[in-house]
């Protein structure tokens, strides 16, 4: 542990003190496994324990080895005693830390400190191949590899990810199809200095921060500056991320001076009819929004973008009344649309999400493309030797690393169980956490389930932006990922 890693963690004792709470309980809370790193007590707190652990001779097949597949396989390595495992991933670098490229496109990190070689993270005594899965039999339970390997399996786990879908958007057609880690340099030229990028690529991001740079430095000028922000119509990673990286934008102009943020109007486009799906936390940032001076439209579907002139065209929708039913005593209800063009100078995109086609069209997947799951249990509604967590799993709620740190414990402990033969038991329970990143140093940890309603870890109004949640967002949160989560710990 570095000595900018103990100064911060000093930071961070010092607030929660102020709170009454010590660093050991609140980061017991966290994860056990994490928190025993971070103190430094030296405990092993790994997964298995006698009752959750087999010495059964089984082949485990995990497909995807990002954080969810490479902390289940580090878990399940350390529940398995006498198990073949494998993870099949096509990127060496797949174990990034995702939830850094809002700090990139704020220019608050680089790509460097996001960026992690999947060797150095593969469990030992876990077999990893680099290939791409294409093709799934279920039936009889094998996958096709791109290079023409076919391997078999008892049991699977599928942590494939998404993929986002930038075709679906009307002048951003020759994108295609892109992962949060592909190259982004075709991308970063299409968009040239058109003003449009986006953080969920990690290329995108830097070029995020290159646009912000620019527009600060033209409100620096005088000009008037319109800032948009896009929120699609489909699932996508972390649902707070688009209006993280509107807030972040909003404390780099203050940086330069409350006469360049008055030069900039930033306006924000969701699909939704709300800012949040929790009602406490929607409330919460209406009135963060209403204090920076945002502007915002619901009902606006990004439809187009035309690069060159610099409109992005969104579909506004609604419904209206329509005749009476008397026998149902209530009105039909039209659906109405209309395209609205809007100018800007900056433009964040967020594009549709989806399953990869290999495997949302395949028997796996489900009539809307996610692999279809007991949200509970996450075992696949149609094979029960195969599960499923993370970004590809048709769960109501659970796009994000804090659901995949519930997720994953859910799917090993599961499987053990049905490994050897007794009752599935462990649950998730929708647990969801969205750290919303404010400004340059305050967070509202934004936590909840299926009941969406606020479930905080801490006994802290979880409506309220805060430093100490900055502290965990911004230093806490990356070593207990990379030295917790992806060794199954926490």
């Amino acid at each position: 542990m570095n000595t900018e890693m103990l100064k911060n963690l000093k930071k961070f004792d010092e607030e929660l003190a102020k709170q009454g709470l010590s660093r050991r309980d609140a980061l017991k809370v966290l994860g056990v496994g994490a928190g025993s790193i971070l103190v430094g007590n030296g405990i092993d707190a790994n997964a298995s324990t006698k009752l959750h652990a087999s010495d059964k001779s089984v082949n485990i097949l995990i497909i995807g080895g990002g954080l969810a597949g490479i902390s289940t396989a580090a878990r399940l390595r350390n529940m398995l005693s006498n198990a073949k495992i494998t993870v099949v991933e096509p990127n060496k670098k797949s174990v990034s830390y995702q939830p850094g490229n809002t700090f990139i496109g704020a220019g608050l990190y680089t790509k460097a400190d996001v960026m992690y070689n999947t060797d150095d993270f593969t469990p030992k005594g876990v077999d990893l191949i680099y290939d791409k899965a294409v093709e799934f039999d279920p039936d009889n339970n094998k996958v096709t590899l791109e290079s023409g390997n076919v391997l078999g399996y008892d049991y699977m786990v599928v942590a494939a990810g998404l993929v986002f879908d930038f075709a679906k958007i009307k002048g951003l057609e020759p994108l295609g199809e892109l992962y949060t880690l592909d190259d982004g340099k075709a991308m970063t030229e299409f968009f040239g200095k058109s003003g449009a990028s986006s953080i969920y690529n990690v290329d995108g991001a830097v070029l995020t921060w290159q646009n912000m740079q620019r527009v600060i430095a033209q409100a620096k000028k005088g000009q008037k500056i319109e800032a948009v922000f896009s929120h699609p119509n489909t699932a996508i990673k972390c649902g707070g991320a688009p209006k993280k990286i509107m807030y972040l934008m909003d404390a780099r102009l203050n940086e330069a001076g409350q006469e360049v943020r008055d030069n900039v109007n930033m306006t924000f486009y969701p699909n939704s009819g709300k800012l949040f799906g929790v009602k406490e936390y929607a409330q919460a940032i209406e009135e963060q929004f209403k204090k920076r001076n945002f502007k915002w439209n619901f009902a606006h579907n990004l439809a187009a973008v035309d690069l060159q002139s610099k409109i992005a065209t969104f579909n506004n929708h609604w419904e209206e009344k329509g005749e009476y039913d008397p026998d149902l005593e209530e009105y039909d209800m039209i659906k109405k649309n209309k395209l609205v063009e809007v100018p800007f100078d900056f433009l964040h995109v967020v594009p549709p999400a989806k399953a990869p086609d290999e495997i949302g069209k395949s028997k796996l997947g489900s009539g809307k493309g996610w692999v279809p799951v007991n949200k509970e249990t996450l075992q696949h509604v149609k094979y029960n030797n195969i599960f499923s967590l993370g970004d590809i799993a048709a769960v109501p709620l659970g796009k994000t690393g804090g659901s995949v740190r519930k997720q994953y414990k859910v799917v090993c402990d599961n499987l053990v169980a049905l490994i050897e033969n007794e009752k599935m038991e462990a649950k998730y329970d929708g647990y969801t956490v969205c750290p919303i990143i404010t400004s340059i140093g305050t967070v509202m940890l934004a936590e909840f389930d299926w009941s969406m309603k606020p479930t905080p870890s801490f006994p802290l109004d979880p409506t309220q932006e805060r430093y100490i949640w900055w502290l965990l967002k911004a230093y806490i949160l990356k070593p207990m990922t990379q030295y917790g989560m992806l060794s199954g710990r926490a």
